[in-house]
């Protein structure tokens, strides 16, 4: 037998022995053997499992206590590991057993949850103490009625039942006002001030002298429930007034950023932002952007401040602006300006132009003014010609042989626009080109207007097809058919599909349908969709050279298939074909048969083949 005594007075008893005690128990003789074999009474939390009997609840026969009975019992320390919460769920204390640190047997007076608590390290806890926390006596804060749970509040003495929230050991300052997450602005050293809080991230971010201003300015310190308390929300910031006195008494609205900022109040930045409506002087284009002192005089009264024009009539432009006419036109300026600016006109419905010696007319009606009277209408302007305010739109094209060009009245309707031309096709055909066939009908800038830069021209656009149109046929077609591009060697400016080449020119006259077939059956070829090539010189004379052999090499001679030897260029039909050449020569009913009947027969997988070689003429090859 091994009898094993640590330093916390644990015993190891066999378990056969255990076995004995229990019957020496069940005998009578229990308190002699339990005042022989116990190392010494329970402590008093314990006092209720004294005796040999209640050993297994905390002991397992022949082994040490067991910590899961521990846990078993105690179940709120088995909740908070389970949870990796608190002390008892670190990892330097979960892997040891429970009596490593609080054994028994030490009689009743023995305190089983003993620590230094000037040596205990706070951190395994879960909650590190910092800052002033770190300077607290442990009592201050493991009080009962810090402990949310009644029955570990009820323990004597207990450091159980703590949590990390601020407010379960300190009263709230602001009374359910801020939530309940302290440490969003403070931090452990102290309560105040709140150096966590950032008053940029509030609804009210300050800028300018709010920045200097004592928080208590604007967070009063009051009384509430019979507690100090300083308000933080629920404060009325959206317009100054609310915090500041208007010393305008209410003239110039509520709204102090359209003329104040933050920076101080006592600077005057502009009445931007301002309703100047409600004085009755409503401002708009130019007024808008104009300083408020170039009108109103400067004055550090602030309740006479902008009162020095509250008569004055908007419409009276002259009143504050220089009469630039001289009394001319008068002095009802709105008729023609409008605030926009000043040499911005309206649509001068109220100035009458025919009182000028130059009434306005069509397109000039709708010219603002300022474009012929570029300095303010006092220089007289001659109108005798058009080139007196407009450019030469064709840079001397027509000037004569002194340079000087004509006015444009000569070609233009010029009160209806450039754009119309009052040149007709008769004055055309009295040109140097005049117009025949498709000519007469093409719009005037398929040939005058140069679609790269955008600009019509009248001169020098030379005589021949190819200054106009692009040469379809250079290299492919010889020069030898149109010498020099001479296009009008096979067409005409009727149509360029009117073409009148004769093909007995270049030794292969055309004949029967060959003479009915457009060029470009022949000549033109499509390589890809939109995309042609043409051929000329390299076209072949024989049939298969554009037609397709449906006969293959079933006729060729010596390799050669000559289709002239059955076909004409009439049609397809083989009208030069003699049967009776043949190996079978047609006679009596054969002679009147469609040739079908005996040269098409069924194909090997489906359908119909024509054969015209064939091989068997006996009777029963054909019929039945």
């Amino acid at each position: 037998m091994k009898t094993c005594v640590s330093q916390r007075f644990w015993f190891y008893i066999p378990g056969h022995l255990i076995r004995a005690l229990l019957s020496l128990t069940l005998l009578g003789l229990g308190p002699q053997v339990q005042a022989q074999l116990s190392p010494g009474p329970l402590a008093a939390a314990h006092a209720e499992l004294e005796g040999l009997s209640n050993c297994t609840l905390c002991h397992e026969l022949g082994q040490q206590v067991s910590s899961q009975k521990c846990l078993a019992c105690h179940e709120e320390i088995q909740t908070l590991v389970s949870a990796r919460q608190g002390y008892h769920a670190s990892a330097e204390v979960r892997r040891q057993d429970c009596f490593a640190c609080h054994s028994d047997h030490h009689g009743r007076g023995f305190e089983m949850a003993r620590f230094d608590q000037n040596s205990f390290n706070h951190q395994l806890t879960g909650y590190k103490l910092e800052g002033a926390h770190a300077q607290v006596d442990c009592r201050e804060c493991h009080q009962p009625e810090h402990i949310a749970d009644a029955e570990i509040r009820g323990r004597k003495g207990t450091f159980l039942g703590m949590d990390d929230a601020c407010l379960s050991c300190h009263a709230d300052y602001h009374q359910e006002t801020l939530g309940e997450d302290c440490r969003a602005c403070h931090e452990m050293k102290a309560f105040a001030p709140a150096t966590l809080f950032d008053h940029a991230e509030a609804d009210f971010p300050l800028r300018g002298a709010h920045e200097t201003v004592d928080c208590e300015a604007c967070h009063p310190i009051s009384t509430r429930r019979g507690e100090p308390f300083q308000q933080f929300t629920g404060l009325d910031f959206g317009k100054c007034v609310a915090c500041h006195e208007d010393p305008h008494a209410g003239r110039l609205s509520d709204a102090c950023t359209t003329c104040h900022n933050e920076q101080t109040f006592n600077r005057f930045t502009g009445g931007r932002g301002f309703n100047h409506s409600r004085t009755g002087f409503e401002l708009r284009g130019q007024h808008t952007r104009t300083d408020c002192f170039a009108c109103h005089s400067r004055s550090h009264q602030p309740r006479t401040v902008f009162a020095d024009q509250t008569v004055t009539n908007e419409n009276a432009c002259a009143l504050c602006h220089e009469d630039q006419h001289e009394g001319r036109f008068g002095l009802q300026c709105a008729e023609c300006h409008n605030e926009r600016d000043f040499l911005a006109l309206n649509d001068m419905s109220g100035f009458n132009h025919n009182q000028t010696d130059y009434p306005l007319e069509g397109k000039h009606q709708a010219v603002d003014c300022r474009q012929c009277h570029e300095d303010r209408y006092s220089t007289p302007i001659d109108f005798s010609a058009c080139q007196h305010c407009h450019e030469d739109y064709h840079e001397g094209e027509f000037a004569d042989a002194g340079g000087q060009s004509p006015d444009c009245e000569r070609c233009h309707a010029v009160t209806e626009g450039f754009d119309y031309s009052l040149y007709t096709l008769d004055d055309h055909q009295k040109s140097a080109y005049p117009l025949e066939g498709a000519h007469v009908a093409t719009p005037c800038f398929s040939c005058h207007l140069d679609e790269a830069s955008g600009r019509w021209t009248f001169r020098e656009l030379g005589n021949s097809c190819v200054a106009c149109h692009g040469d379809t046929h250079a290299g492919f077609l010889s020069s030898k058919y149109y010498p020099e591009q001479d296009c009008e060697r096979c067409h005409t400016n009727d149509a360029w599909t009117a073409v009148s080449f004769d093909h007995e020119d270049t030794g292969w006259p055309l004949e029967g349908r060959h003479s009915e077939t457009t060029c470009r059956a022949c000549h033109f070829e499509e390589v890809s969709p939109g995309a042609w090539t043409q051929h000329f010189d390299d076209l072949g004379t024989d049939c298969a050279a554009c037609h397709e052999n449906v006969h293959g090499d079933e006729f060729a001679v010596d390799g050669v298939t000559d289709c002239a030897r059955c076909h004409g260029p009439a049609s397809w039909f083989p009208e030069h074909f003699d049967h009776n050449q043949t190996a079978f020569p047609l006679e009596g009913r054969h002679a009147e048969i469609d040739c079908m009947e005996c040269h098409r027969r069924p194909a090997p997988g489906g359908g119909s083949e024509v054969v015209y070689q064939i091989e068997r003429f006996a009777c029963i090859d054909c019929h039945q």
